[in-house]
């Protein structure tokens, strides 16, 4: 069986430089790890990566492919609709392409999205029905548990 878990999230990035600045301006910070041709930063109980496109593409066994992005969307969830609008003006700061504002939204919650400079999208989000553990992270609450 597989297990059910994720322990390294990497994005293709056109420019290295620029892909770092942009997440160290949103107060990432870079791990020793981290070599000219892939950043790694240590996030909540995994490892976040930023590789070059054509590298990413030749380490997947699809040299001269074109990778996309905009199919997925990563996710930052917060405590408050006000973290959400300060992650908000943190990330368009460091040169995020603004795609909805931060709204109170149809499933009850708060939520807004924004573009990396790859095109990469992140949802920031507060969800009333989702408390958040004291250091951050996120366990899905049983059926039940919110009554």
């Amino acid at each position: 069986m597989t297990p059910q878990r994720i322990t390294l999230v990497t994005l293709g990035v056109a420019d290295m430089a620029r892909a770092r600045a942009f997440y160290e301006a949103l107060g990432w910070e870079r791990h020793p790890e981290s070599q000219e041709a892939v950043t790694f930063y240590q996030a909540n109980g995994f490892a976040f990566g930023l590789f070059g496109l054509e590298d990413l593409a030749k380490d997947q066994g699809r040299p001269g492919t074109a990778l996309g992005t905009g199919a997925t969307t990563l996710a930052q969830n917060f405590a408050t609709e006000a973290e959400v609008d300060a992650a908000y003006a943190r990330a368009l700061a460091a040169g995020a392409a603004p795609l909805k504002a931060p709204e109170k939204v149809f499933w009850g919650g708060y939520s807004g999205y924004f573009a990396d400079p790859d095109g990469h999208v992140w949802e920031l989000a507060m969800n009333p029905y989702w408390p958040l553990n004291a250091d951050g992270s996120l366990t899905l609450p049983e059926p039940g548990d919110a009554d």
